[in-house]
């Protein structure tokens, strides 16, 4: 055999990392997009829609430790092991403060639902759509200029949120007289712009790796 089919052998066919960041994130963009959905329907019916949310971040919950048992059980990886970890903690990160945000908006009763509010569940909606492009980029290692560009606009992204959280903030405490719903509008929109930043970390992973592949 000679050196080069040797190498062919031992370059894993990935049947278990990659099959499991589709599926987070599937489930990432599914989860955006009910936040999304919850945002904009009428108050009676949220409910509904945060439960769903719920449901879906246990989901994604559920992959990112499947993928960790993964990791202790298999040798060869399609690459770095650190990498894998780091990406699928990053995708967990995002579904964690997304669903944070519904949770507050269920507990904290809040009811009537900001423009803002709603711009930032648009941002975060857009960040894990590019995510998922880019995670599909890294199967073949081919489109590692793709997976750049998905990076940069989700950094664009994150400082859009940056502004839409910031002049938001400034509204609420210029025209809410109500200190418990300064609290409450604050919570929310403090954890939609966090799941942005949490994009951000993982556009800074997939950057990471695919400097490492260039």
């Amino acid at each position: 055999m000679s050196i080069n089919n040797i190498f062919q052998f031992l370059v894993p066919k990935d049947k278990k990392f990659f099959p499991l960041f589709e599926q987070a994130t599937q489930n990432l963009v599914l989860l955006a997009e009910k936040m999304h959905e919850a945002v904009n329907t009428p108050k009676e019916d949220r409910d509904e829609f945060l439960m769903e949310i719920e449901r879906i971040e246990s989901v994604i919950e559920g992959i990112a430790h499947q993928t960790n048992l993964e990791l202790s059980r298999n040798f060869i990886t399609p690459f770095d092991r650190e990498d894998i970890y780091a990406l699928m903690s990053a995708i967990d990160n995002v579904a964690d403060y997304m669903y944070g945000a519904g949770n507050r908006m269920r507990l904290y009763q809040v009811e009537n639902i900001t423009k803002s509010i709603r711009k930032l569940t648009e941002i975060n909606l857009e960040a894990c759509q590019l995510i998922q492009v880019a995670v599909a980029d890294l199967k073949d290692m081919k489109n590692l200029k793709g997976i750049t560009d998905c990076s940069q606009r989700i950094y664009k992204l994150e400082s859009k949120s940056d502004n839409v959280f910031e002049r938001a903030v400034a509204d609420i405490f210029e025209k809410e007289k109500d200190p418990l719903n300064v609290i409450k509008y604050k919570e929310v929109l403090s954890a939609l712009e966090t799941a942005t930043d949490k994009c951000k970390g993982v556009a800074n992973v997939l950057e990471s790796i695919a400097v490492k592949h260039s």
